[in-house]
């Protein structure tokens, strides 16, 4: 007669020979077989839920890192916009009188009258002495000179007006973001491009390719790499423009027997599947099948021109056989993108590691109850 524990072992021992591959062993992902069994077409007409590629040096083409772009000769070009006044604005409005005596301001050969800090109202009026109340948004300081120029006649000889502007608040570029001084730019000193306007309000804090620069002008919103824009992708933004830098999802994902699975971002721009495995550590040494390296890739197919139908997604999976020693040339060479999951298997050997050591434990336990109960 089989004692309870003895039968309980060798149910064990049968369950276990019975279905290695069964789900009731704990995993991080599908085993090699259920990868290439997936991926191959089966009687019926539905096709494989993913393409299966195996890197070698015949399929690797495609899926190459690019070459390093050549640097732009070409420097983005400043076209001088006319400057006209806004509320918001602040002015320094010097007046000078030509009459050497009795006049109500000063000669010009003192410096003149001068009125500082004179701020354009948000109707877009200033209000000065003799003059009034008049209307400058819009217009330039050479053509507010001459308004103020008019409005004094009659009431000082030939009077001399210069109009400087001293404050931007309405043509200030905001900067914001993943920048270390964040706040308004001035563009006093002329147009202002993309770059000068980060690297006045100190740069960004992260790696440039890890920076995404959104561009808003009040009319579109345009957005670029930072990375991009160094290498020759500079504009010029209008004022009152708004740059945010922010973290770009260049990132990817590491899952298996890997040194150090999640969320990483990339080590470089561009960065190969070897400097994605040299970021989680490498393989596990004790449980890891160097035959099974996986890359997970969903991609959107391009629409057809002549349909209105949308981009399906495409579901691609690519395997490394890094006990191949070539394979380090070939992932050296592989380019991983963004949202890519890197899944490295378990060997075969831990996987029976897994099944064998609870087995071993029952049969323990059995013959320790059985020598208690003799």
């Amino acid at each position: 007669m089989i004692k309870p524990l003895r039968l309980l072992a060798y149910l064990a021992i049968c369950g276990g020979l019975s279905g290695c591959a069964s789900s009731f062993l704990s995993a991080a992902g599908p085993s090699i077989r259920q990868i290439q069994h997936q991926a191959e077409p089966d009687q019926s007409d539905a096709t494989p839920p993913y393409q299966l590629v195996d890197l070698n040096a015949r399929t690797i083409a495609p899926y190459m890192r690019p070459p390093e772009p050549e640097p732009v000769a070409a420097v983005t070009e400043k076209h001088m916009p006319q400057l006209r006044l806004a509320p918001g604005d602040v002015i320094r409005l010097m007046v000078a009188d030509t009459a050497a005596d009795g006049g109500i301001f000063a000669p010009l050969s003192t410096g003149g009258t001068v009125f500082q800090q004179l701020r354009v109202e948000a109707d877009g009026r200033l209000s000065l002495p003799y003059v009034g109340h008049i209307s400058v948004a819009g217009l330039t300081p050479y053509e507010t000179e001459r308004l103020i120029r008019r409005r004094l006649k009659g009431v000082s000889v030939d009077p001399q007006v210069h109009v400087a502007l001293t404050g931007d608040r309405s043509g200030a570029v905001l900067v914001a973001g993943a920048v270390k001084n964040p706040g308004r730019v001035s563009t006093l000193d002329g147009p202002l491009t993309l770059l000068d306007a980060i690297n006045q309000a100190g740069g960004a804090v992260l790696e440039p390719y890890l920076v995404r620069v959104t561009l808003r002008t009040g009319d579109h919103a345009e957005v670029y790499n930072y990375q991009d824009v160094l290498e020759g992708r500079n504009r010029v933004i209008p004022p009152d423009s708004e740059v945010i830098l922010d973290r770009n999802r260049q990132r990817f994902v590491a899952m298996g027997a890997v040194v150090k699975p999640g969320l990483h971002d990339f080590p470089s721009p561009n960065p190969s599947l070897l400097e994605a495995l040299g970021v989680v550590g490498g393989l596990r040494d004790s449980t890891s099948d160097a035959t099974g390296v996986f890359v997970f890739r969903l991609t959107d197919a391009p629409a057809a021109s002549n349909t209105a139908v949308p981009a399906q997604s495409q579901a691609q999976v690519f395997r490394l056989n890094m006990a191949d020693p070539s394979a380090l040339f070939l992932a050296r060479q592989f380019l991983v993108q963004p949202e890519d999951a890197i899944y490295v298997t378990n060997a075969g050997v831990y996987e029976w590691q897994k099944i064998i050591s609870p087995i071993v434990q029952v049969l323990v336990l059995g013959r320790a109850a059985d020598a208690l109960g003799r």
